[in-house]
């Protein structure tokens, strides 16, 4: 694997995800008991956008730099994080600006360069541990959390052509695990005939209560761009599938995407 996301910081996947992601971590905070958060791809935590890298894409264009500005009262909850923290947090950032005094983020990151990174970034807050090993492999030892409340976030970078099967096991593997957690796994749609066999993977996994957020940007035609992205939801908090809808249309309508076939969905993939 050698996926940067330094490239990719910033752009309309990474919104749409971190703005039902803030959403997540809101629900949990509603109620007292401490919770536990692993973020399983966590990459280096924060990008500047200034970066050769970041200038070279220029794919916060079409992002996050087009969201910035927006007043969208839906989206206010994400838009004054990273108004806070700087262009552009990653998802471990934005985790740990939510965080209360005894709750708990695990960041697993593979990578060598992007763990240090996360080290550096978080090396004075106790309330978070870094490990470099696959975040995969972590489903299987670091669940259930102490806190027996929580969530997982899968975000991988899809380089091996077997990540949506690798990620369907995942899931599986880490909900027999912690079967009461919510499990967040966010994943790209380039074309509808690999999201159709992964969504198919998780209606037969005998796990309940899953949902599926998307959004297009364009019909997905050409499987060589990133038509669109989404995020499923296992164990999805009270009232988030209702909620997760009006932040997808909030976030298409910033991006004020004009292509033919630009909409939001949500899918139910598996009833409570």
């Amino acid at each position: 694997m050698n996926y940067r996301h330094d490239y990719h910081a910033g752009n309309f996947a990474d919104c749409f995800k971190h703005a039902l992601l803030v959403a997540l971590i809101e629900a949990l905070r509603q109620k007292p008991a401490p919770f536990g958060v692993l973020d399983t791809h966590a990459g280096a935590g924060h990008y500047d956008l200034d970066s050769e890298a970041a200038q070279r894409t220029n794919e916060a264009m079409g992002g996050i730099l087009r969201l910035i500005e927006s007043r969208d009262p839906v989206l206010a909850p994400f838009l004054d994080l990273v108004r806070r923290l700087g262009l552009y947090p990653g998802s471990p950032h934005l985790i740990q600006a939510l965080l209360r005094a005894d709750d708990r983020l695990v960041c697993c990151e593979l990578l060598p360069e992007a763990a240090s990174a996360l080290r550096r970034l978080f090396r004075t807050d106790p309330r978070i541990s870094v490990h470099q090993r696959s975040g995969y492999e972590a489903l299987g030892s670091l669940l259930p959390p102490p806190e027996k409340r929580g969530l997982v976030l899968i975000d991988p970078p899809y380089e091996a052509t077997d990540e949506f099967a690798a990620l369907a096991d995942g899931l599986a593997r880490g909900h027999r695990r912690f079967s009461h957690g919510v499990f967040a796994a966010w994943y790209p749609i380039k074309q509808l005939a690999a999201v159709r066999g992964f969504l198919d993977t998780m209606r037969m996994a005998s796990i309940r209560d899953i949902i599926a957020v998307e959004l297009h940007l364009r019909e997905p035609l050409d499987p060589s761009r990133l038509n669109g992205c989404g995020l499923l939801v296992i164990n999805p908090p009270y009232h988030f599938e209702s909620q997760a809808g009006v932040i997808a249309d909030a976030v298409l309508r910033g991006l004020a995407a004009t292509e033919p076939g630009a909409s939001t969905q949500i899918v139910r993939v598996a009833d409570e």
